[in-house]
C-alpha cells in the first residue's frame, strides 16, 4: 500500500511505460467511449461526482492510470492495494486511518485496488461498510469479470466500466509521444521508427499499452543506428505470449470463439481460433472435447460421421502428440464446420430429459418387460410383445412409451444433410406403425396394465 503520488515526477529510474503514465485526461489515450467529450467517466470526473467504480478489462489499457487522475480530479488521497500482497489486516487498519480522516476532514481518500479479483470474499468485504457509509471512495481494477469474481454487495454499489484493448492506431499515437518526449520518454536518443516496426509493435502487443512501450525500450537498446527497425523490434519480440489464461475469462472466450465458428460452418475462422488456443498453451485434447461436443450437438445426425471424425483426431492426437497431432484436430475442425448442421438431436434429448425431471417416474410396459421367471411371466410380462423382426418394414404395432406419454414426439429431423433421410423414414414408419394399430383395433396400450388385472 502507499500513496503513488509521493513518488514525485522524477522517475527517470522506471520503465518508459511508468515514465510515459499519462498525467492528464487530454494525454490519456485510447477508451474514447468512456473519456471522449460528453462520455459517462468523464463527466463524471470533471464534475468531481465520481462514485466508487470496477474498472474492468485486459492489462495495459490505463485502469491505475485512471485511478491516479480521478484522485488528481478530487483532490483525494490516493491509497494503493496490490490483492497479491494486501491482508485483511493491512486493509482494515487502512479503512479505519480514512474513515477518520473523513470524518475529521470530510475529504475521502480514494483506494485503488489493483487485481481486485485476487481478493477473496472475505477481503473484497472489508471494504463493503466503508464504501456504502461512502468514507472512501473504492476503485477496482480486474482483468476478470467482476460478475464471477465480486462479491454481490460490493458490485451492487459499485459502477462497472469496461475498458477496451487499444486500437493499433492508438498504440502507434503512444510510440510516437515516447520518442519525441525528450523529458520522459527517448526524444534524447533522437530515434526515428520505421513504419513497419511501428506496424509490428502496434499488432503484437495485443493492445496492452504498456507492453507496446516496454518493447519500444527494449528495441531502442537493441538498435544500433538512428533508427528503430522491423529487425530490431523482431529481436526485442522473439516470441510473444498471446493473450490467454487458462482459468480465467479469456479462455472460455476463446472456446466460445473457436465452437461457435464451428456451429456457423466458418472454417477459416474455426482454424484461427483452433491455432491461438494451441498457441497459448491450451490442453489439445480440452480441444479435440470440443469438437466433439460440436459434432454430436450442431451437427448430430445431419452427418453422423462427423461424430466419427472427431473420435478418431482425439485418438490421433493421443497417438501423435504435438505438433504432428494437431493437424488431426485441424482436420476435424473443418469437417465439422462444413458438416450440415442440426441441432435436432440436443434439442430431443434435452426434451427427454425435461420430461425425466419433471413427470413421474413411468413404470415401464408390461410389454417391454424381460419375462425371465416363471412369476413374471404370470405377471404378464412380455406377454404382448411383438418383434420388429417379424414385421416386412421391421416396424411392429406396438407403442415404447409409457401410456401417460405415449404422444411425446422429441426427435423432429431438419431435413438437412442425412436429416433428409432419416425424416423421411420417421414419417413413413410413424405413418406405419399408426396403420397397424388401427388395423388391430388396439391404440397400443398394454391391456394387462390396466386396474385390477392379475396374473
Amino acid at each position: 500500500m502507499g500513496d503513488l503520488f509521493a513518488q514525485g515526477e522524477d522517475r527517470g529510474w522506471a520503465p518508459l511505460a511508468e515514465r510515459m503514465r499519462p498525467r492528464t485526461l487530454d494525454e490519456f489515450v485510447g477508451q474514447a467511449h468512456l473519456l471522449g467529450p460528453g462520455k459517462p467517466l468523464r463527466r463524471m470526473i470533471e464534475a468531481g461526482r465520481v462514485r466508487s467504480l470496477i474498472l474492468w478489462g485486459p492489462p495495459g489499457t490505463g485502469k491505475t492510470t485512471l485511478g491516479q487522475l480521478i484522485a488528481r480530479a478530487h483532490d483525494a488521497g490516493f491509497l494503493h492495494f496490490s490483492a497479491v500482497r494486501a491482508s485483511i489486516k493491512e486493509i482494515q487498519k487502512a479503512m479505519e486511518r480514512s474513515r477518520a480522516k473523513f470524518k475529521a476532514h470530510k475529504r475521502r481518500d480514494l483506494i485503488f485496488v489493483d487485481e481486485l479479483h485476487r481478493l477473496n470474499k472475505a477481503q473484497q468485504a472489508v471494504f463493503l461498510p466503508y464504501v456504502e457509509e461512502g468514507s472512501v471512495i473504492l476503485i477496482g481494477a480486474t482483468t476478470e469479470n467482476p460478475s464471477f469474481e465480486v462479491i454481490g454487495p460490493l458490485l451492487s454499489r459499485s459502477q462497472v466500466f469496461v475498458l477496451q484493448p487499444l486500437r493499433p492506431e492508438e498504440i502507434k499515437v503512444l510510440l510516437k509521444r515516447a520518442l519525441a518526449d525528450e523529458a520522459r520518454g527517448l526524444g534524447h536518443l533522437k530515434l526515428a521508427l520505421r513504419p513497419e516496426a511501428a506496424e509490428l509493435i502496434a499488432r503484437a502487443c495485443d493492445g496492452d499499452a504498456r507492453r507496446a512501450l516496454n518493447l519500444l525500450e527494449l528495441a531502442a537498446d537493441l538498435c544500433e543506428g538512428d533508427q528503430i527497425t522491423l529487425e530490431d523490434v523482431q529481436n526485442a519480440l522473439q516470441r510473444r505470449t498471446p493473450l490467454h489464461d487458462k482459468s480465467g475469462e479469456e479462455h472460455f472466450n476463446l472456446i466460445s470463439a473457436f465452437h461457435k465458428s464451428l456451429r456457423n460452418s466458418e472454417p477459416d475462422a474455426a482454424l484461427y481460433w483452433l491455432a491461438r488456443l494451441l498457441a497459448a498453451g491450451e490442453d489439445p485434447l480440452y480441444v479435440a472435447r470440443r469438437i466433439v461436443r460440436a459434432a454430436a450437438e450442431d451437427v448430430g445426425l445431419a452427418d453422423p460421421q462427423a461424430l466419427v471424425v472427431a473420435i478418431a483426431a482425439k485418438d490421433a492426437y493421443e497417438f501423435m502428440g504435438s505438433p504432428e497431432g494437431e493437424l488431426a484436430l485441424a482436420e476435424a475442425a473443418v469437417y465439422v464446420a462444413l458438416a450440415p448442421k442440426s441441432d435436432a438431436l440436443y434439442r430431443a434429448f434435452g426434451e427427454a430429459q425435461r420430461d425425466v425431471e419433471e413427470t413421474r417416474h413411468e413404470p415401464v410396459p408390461l410389454h417391454l418387460r424381460n419375462p425371465v421367471t416363471a412369476l413374471m411371466r404370470a405377471l404378464g410380462y412380455g406377454r404382448t410383445y411383438e418383434s420388429a423382426h417379424r414385421y416386412e418394414e421391421g416396424v411392429a404395432p406396438m407403442r415404447c412409451l409409457p401410456d401417460a406419454l405415449r404422444d411425446r414426439v422429441y426427435y423432429r429431423p431438419t431435413g438437412r444433410g442425412f436429416e433428409r433421410a432419416l425424416q423421411a423414414r420417421l414419417e413413413r414408419w410413424r405413418a406405419l406403425r399408426e396403420r397397424l394399430l388401427q388395423g388391430r383395433g388396439t391404440d397400443g396400450r398394454d391391456e394387462s396394465q390396466s386396474e385390477g388385472e392379475g396374473p
